[in-house]
């Protein structure tokens, strides 16, 4: 007897493959890093993130019309602040004509629908590197928590349409809100990097930011790479503290978790595939041991089959010039 049901019917060609597709990648799944830094005509390549800039705010308009014309329409926005700017307590975090809040109105000066989201946390102003107040060689957290919440406050002040608060403090998305609530504020939005692991993959980003731990670890505040229920607690936490979006880092080592999040609660969830990851792809794609373009595409499709609602990607752009084609 032949069997009644061949599955492969429906791998037959290209076209009933597409058909019966589950998941389809486009520019709405993007969240696209932005890298910026002072200066004027600076366009400098990441040494371990190959073909990944750090942009001046004249270059960023430039790359902001690209991202655009390709139906990238989501930024999220990190800035590399001078040694000379940088104390224990963030300081120039709060300053109104400080780099990001300059970013953030170029942002939108350039490309007014587009959805600016700010990193939120004291590593890229910490003397320390941490993404908290440091006292007696300990993490802080409540007085981190305050700084946070004016942070925040700041970036909307600036026209940020979300926070992204990534410092893993106990407590800081209930502060940020009442904040932004207090401020009127209530149509900005917080993405809160609910399960963020203390991961060896995030190397790449600190040589990008110049914003790695002048001492220790950050093991104490960001989760854990063994546990997977804890990353759930901290989600629903997060939620009930009014998060908007949630999000699981880094991305790929962790798709159990992404899957786990978006099974538990009904909210946007995002991921971040972050630049270890993008280091590792291009490293080997440059050896000739991977074909760039194809474990690119299946590496993204991993986030959306996982659950994922958006993907913050070093990949966006090639992504999409790719599907161009």
């Amino acid at each position: 007897m032949f069997p009644l049901r061949r599955n492969r019917r429906l791998r037959a060609n290209a076209a009933i493959r597409g058909l019966v597709r589950e998941n389809i990648i486009t520019a709405n799944d993007f969240l696209v890093p932005l890298f910026v830094v002072e200066g004027k005509g600076v366009k400098e390549e990441i040494p371990s993130m190959p073909n990944y800039y750090r942009h001046s705010l004249d270059t960023l308009v430039d790359e902001l019309k690209l991202l655009w014309s390709l139906g990238l329409r989501s930024v999220l926005l990190f800035v590399k602040v001078p040694d000379n700017l940088k104390d224990n307590k963030g300081t120039e975090a709060l300053n109104p004509d400080g780099l990001m809040q300059r970013a953030i109105k170029t942002i939108k000066n350039t490309c007014p629908d587009m959805i600016v989201m700010t990193d939120v946390a004291l590593d890229p102003y910490s003397s320390f590197g941490h993404d908290g107040i440091v006292e007696d060689g300990k993490i802080i957290n409540d007085d981190t928590v305050e700084v946070l919440a004016e942070m925040s406050i700041s970036h909307a002040e600036a026209g940020a349409d979300f926070v992204a608060p990534s410092d893993m403090m106990d407590g800081r998305i209930l502060s940020i809100r009442e904040a932004l609530e207090d401020e009127n504020f209530t149509d900005v939005g917080i993405m809160s990097y609910s399960a963020k692991y203390a991961s060896a993959f995030y190397g790449p980003f600190r040589d990008a930011l110049d914003s790695a731990p002048g001492f220790g670890d950050k093991k104490t505040y960001q989760m854990d790479p063994a546990n997977r229920f804890e990353a759930l607690r901290e989600t629903e936490m997060d939620i009930d503290e009014g998060a908007d979006i949630v999000m699981v880092k880094p991305g790929m080592p962790y798709l159990d978790i992404v899957r786990e999040v978006k099974n538990e609660f009904d909210v946007p969830v995002a991921v971040y595939q972050v630049s270890g990851e993008y280091a590792m792809l291009k490293a080997a794609a440059a050896k000739g041991w991977l074909n760039h373009d194809q474990v690119m595409m299946e590496s993204i499709m991993a986030f959306k089959r996982a659950g994922a609602d958006m993907i913050a990607s070093y990949f966006a752009k090639d992504v999409m010039q790719l599907l161009s084609k």
